[in-house]
């Protein structure tokens, strides 16, 4: 777990999907900073003037998808961790997920599936 105040990258098209992030991590964990992103592409840019430490991604945007910008993500900063939050709970994208060493939990966006990416975020490695 970082020693500094952690930074939250939340990436998603849909603007009620980061609404709805944003305020179950401001309740489960109201000292952390948080930045969004609505596509991978502008998750790949941010990260390169502003590194978070934890990324919660979509899947299904438009562009390249969530798990394509997490593969990047993953190649050039091994360090960061993802986890991936869609309502694609396909097993080829499950298996995927797995391979790449991110976390998986599905949508709808509830406390539930917030507390259990925060989970993954800190759990020790």
């Amino acid at each position: 777990m970082p020693t500094t105040i952690p930074l939250l990258l939340i990436v998603d098209d849909s603007r009620t999907s980061r609404m709805l992030i944003r305020k179950q991590i401001t309740h489960l964990r109201p000292n952390w900073q948080m930045i969004e992103a609505s596509s991978g592409e502008e998750s790949l840019s941010m990260i390169k003037n502003q590194l978070p430490d934890f990324i919660s991604m979509d899947v299904n945007m438009p562009g390249i998808s969530g798990l394509e910008a997490a593969d990047h993500i993953r190649f050039k900063y091994p360090e960061v961790r993802i986890v991936l939050c869609t309502a694609n709970i396909q097993e080829s994208i499950r298996n995927a997920v797995a391979k790449a060493n991110i976390g998986f939990v599905s949508k709808p966006i509830t406390e539930r599936s917030v507390t259990e990416s925060i989970a993954f975020w800190e759990q020790k490695i």
